[in-house]
């Protein structure tokens, strides 16, 4: 790695748009190529770790193939180094000839409405975090020891954490949650969880696999009245419909004719509504909600029509948004890097030479965990029409090696080796509790402990 002859990239973010942008390097035969990938944790994978519901395994397995790309003798993970903290941008320019940014879309966008910051409103992100095991959760974090709950969103996300909060803990055994997270989810109190949709079934954004996993679950049952459903079929509405919300009307009008069961909780799905104010004196009791609907123009509107909805705890999902980093150029309307084509653009419009970005901090959270391997290739494509003026840069006297520029910084560095002494650690966890596969690691001291810090 210390060679100046291969152009030498850094990756800051181990998330699939990072590990994807590191593969497009090193399949391409135009540059010889040297990429590290590097991440504040020790551990890598980003969302497919810590964004993707436990239950969700088969799209867990995509691990299996970023490890590939990990696995690769151009590519290495250097893990326990934050951005902005443990190297900045200058430091990287002082190592590597190009830097990819790939960080992903991090934080919940807010509601905007009065009472939102009171206890029991919370951002969905922090609790997928939480039950993913994110080393920054703490266990104390969620309760749930309400009765009645909203979740305010129509996304996948919405229904991952709708469906965490209503499965029993006999159905997320096998999963990878850390034990004392699946011991709090087994203490819950919660028996009813208001999914509120701001407008209508044909406008959400769940895709039907996710709707689906949510009518088969053997402790709630889901109920929505069948009148949301009543769409005429040449309505304008229905005409323009997309097949996939086409999809999810059908399963949907199924559920509104199903003949309720007697389950331990329920899901009550209802659209057209809009979170107004949320209610409580300590912490959060009510959530006031308004009916909506769409003008001509297709203009989310209230009608004036008010209602109340009990609620212990209010989970907001109504969109990621991207984090500026230090030194790097950032758009606050987008909550993206702007860019041309994946180069980085200063506030006039000029390029940033050497800096790239890719996945969500450079497109918006769009797309599925897929999307992100055409639009990491796109990025990759331009610093490869780069190459030549990327290596000019670097000067006559070359680079430096990271390690060097990382001395004094007080990042406790992993390797690739290391994620491997933690993988296997979780694995045997799982043996040992009989819970499948794996059981993550919870904290920042049990990962570095299994790799005996």
């Amino acid at each position: 790695m210390t060679s100046p002859d291969p152009l030498r990239v850094a990756v800051i973010g181990s998330g699939p748009a990072g590990i994807y942008a590191a593969d497009a390097l090193t399949r391409q035969s135009r540059e010889e190529v040297a990429v590290d990938i590097v991440d504040r944790l020790p551990t890598p994978y980003g969302l497919v770790r810590y964004g993707v519901a436990p239950d969700h395994l088969k799209i867990k397995g995509v691990a299996r193939s970023l490890r590939e790309v990990l696995e690769k003798p151009e590519v290495r993970f250097i893990g326990g180094v934050e951005f902005g903290r443990h190297i900045t941008r200058e430091g990287l320019a002082r190592a590597y000839h190009a830097v990819v940014y790939a960080t992903g879309a991090s934080v919940d966008r807010r509601m905007g409405i009065p009472g939102e910051d009171l206890p029991g409103s919370v951002a969905a992100t922090d609790f997928v975090n939480w039950y993913c095991g994110h080393p920054d959760s703490e266990v104390e974090s969620f309760l749930l020891d309400s009765e009645e709950v909203a979740v305010v969103g129509a996304g996948n996300v919405a229904l991952d954490v709708v469906r965490i909060l209503a499965k029993s803990a006999d159905e997320l055994h096998r999963t990878d949650i850390p034990q004392p997270m699946l011991d709090v989810l087994a203490a819950s109190k919660i028996r009813r969880i208001n999914l509120l949709a701001r407008r209508g079934p044909l406008q959400a954004k769940f895709t039907a696999p996710e709707l689906r996993d949510l009518g088969r679950l053997d402790n709630a049952e889901v109920l929505l009245r069948p009148d949301q459903v009543d769409i005429d079929p040449n309505s304008r509405d229905m005409l323009a419909a997309e097949r996939a919300a086409r999809t999810n009307l059908k399963v949907l009008t199924e559920w509104a004719q199903r003949t309720p069961r007697d389950l331990p909780r329920r899901i009550d799905l209802r659209f057209w509504v809009r979170p107004v104010e949320i209610l409580g004196g300590e912490r959060t009791e009510e959530l006031r909600v308004e009916e909506t609907e769409l003008d001509d123009e297709g203009r989310l509107h209230g009608t004036g029509a008010f209602d109340t909805v009990e609620a212990g705890m209010v989970f907001r999902s109504i969109g990621y948004a991207g984090t500026p980093l230090p030194d790097v150029p950032f758009d606050e309307r987008s909550r993206t890097v702007p860019h041309d084509e994946g180069r980085v653009l200063d506030a006039e419009g000029g390029r940033r030479r050497g800096d790239y970005v890719a996945g969500w901090i450079k497109r918006g959270a769009t797309g599925v965990i897929g999307t992100n391997k055409s639009d990491a290739s796109a990025t990759v494509r331009s610093l490869l029409d780069d190459a030549a003026e990327l290596r000019a840069a670097g000067g006559a006297e070359g680079l430096e090696p990271v390690e060097d520029v990382l001395k004094g910084s007080g990042a406790a560095v992993t390797d690739y080796g290391d994620w491997l002494s933690i993988d296997a650690a979780e694995a045997e966890l799982g043996a040992a509790l009989g819970r499948g596969e794996r059981v993550k690691l919870r904290s920042w001291d049990d990962m570095y402990g299994a790799i005996g810090r």
